[in-house]
């Protein structure tokens, strides 16, 4: 993930939460903000629901992976937070995929069709 580093302070996921965008699906939620950097920062958050340290684990493994293949779609530039929900472990990669990209599109993460200023 070149163009990304990690969020990981307590009161930057909270302040995501409360005043940044957010969308849904069966798979996870994503929360968004803009804030202007020239690089974004991703956060993952997988609960206690999702079952055991090793679930816990693939879940963010495989939202990492999402990320970084759809990174050069992403525009630069904002705080991104996934949640995952307990059907990122058993759901298919295609069907991950392609919520992923319909919840980043809703949110305006992706650049449109025609720029490929990146």
């Amino acid at each position: 993930m070149e163009h990304t580093v990690s969020l990981k302070q307590n009161h930057e996921f909270r302040r995501l939460y409360s005043k940044g965008k957010s969308a849904v699906s069966p798979y996870f939620v994503i929360y968004c903000r803009r804030t202007g950097r020239p690089m974004s920062r991703l956060g993952i958050t997988t609960g206690v629901k999702l079952g055991n340290a090793v679930k816990r684990n693939q879940a963010r493994r495989r939202i990492r992976e999402l990320y970084r293949t759809n990174e050069e779609r992403l525009l630069p530039g904002f705080d991104i937070v996934v949640v995952a929900r307990t059907r990122v472990i058993y759901g298919r990669y295609a069907e991950l995929e392609r919520s992923f990209s319909q919840l980043t599109k809703k949110l305006g993460l992706t650049a449109p069709k025609g720029d490929k200023s990146q």
